[in-house]
């Protein structure tokens, strides 16, 4: 039991989190010595940087054809866009949805779908609001093209956020992934859109609370409509 209630509060770290926890505590320190209520300021702010660089194991649906959520967060859009111009996918809009990620969101971003990695594409570009839909076309992005095995593709774009400084993609062209993979994350808040394939409905509704690698966004068999949602 207690063993149980630990595992519920101390989490795996991503290793990105070893540059900046320590970096947190010492300062911590410093405040402490500087003036005590300044101090516990740090402890907040410390253990704030623990939880966000946690990277918990996360329990992923298998069945073929489903696709997940690639980062916890919020459904902030749903809309056809036309994906970024570097996956070279066509001039079609698709459907884009896209989960926005705030600062007590954990940010490492899983791949939705099972597929090749067929292209990775940096492209440099502002901090605007994650949440806003100019975001997907001015922010800094680093975007990539999962290739199924029956040949269709998905992208998956991470953004850049408002107080984002850093996108990390930690796979290479040509790699496979399998659904739920850890393939990077974002510091510190961010977006992560996916454009599903032509004719694929998404099965979640604006404003739903996404689980990476565990909340189904897409069923790739699933004939049925678009869902909808009343807040309760």
């Amino acid at each position: 039991m207690a063993a149980d209630m630990l595992s519920t509060v101390v989490k795996p770290i991503h290793k990105e989190g070893y540059k900046f926890i320590p970096v947190f505590a010492a300062v911590t320190l410093v405040l402490f010595l500087i003036w005590q209520p300044l101090g516990w300021v740090g402890v907040g702010l410390t253990v704030w940087c623990y939880y966000f660089f946690r990277d918990p194991d996360r329990q992923t649906p298998v069945r073929e054809g489903l696709l997940v959520s690639p980062a916890d967060g919020v459904i902030s859009l749903i809309e056809p866009a036309v994906p970024p111009a570097e996956l070279e996918m066509g001039d079609q809009p698709l459907t884009r949805v896209s989960v926005f990620m705030n600062v007590f969101d954990c940010h490492v971003n899983r791949a939705p779908i099972a597929g090749r990695v067929a292209k990775i594409a940096y492209r440099p570009g502002k901090f605007l609001n994650a949440s806003l839909d100019k975001a997907s076309v001015d922010n800094e992005r680093n975007s990539m093209a999962l290739e199924m095995a029956d040949g269709r593709k998905i992208a998956v774009v991470q953004i850049a956020g408002l107080v984002a400084r850093r996108i990390l993609c930690e796979v290479e062209e040509g790699q496979m992934l399998d659904t739920g993979t850890r393939f990077g994350m974002i510091r510190f808040g961010s977006r992560v859109d996916v454009y599903l394939p032509d004719g694929v409905e998404p099965l979640v509704a604006l404003g739903q609370t996404m689980v990476s690698a565990e909340t189904v966004i897409a069923d790739l068999s699933s004939t049925e409509p678009r869902r909808m949602a009343a807040i309760r």
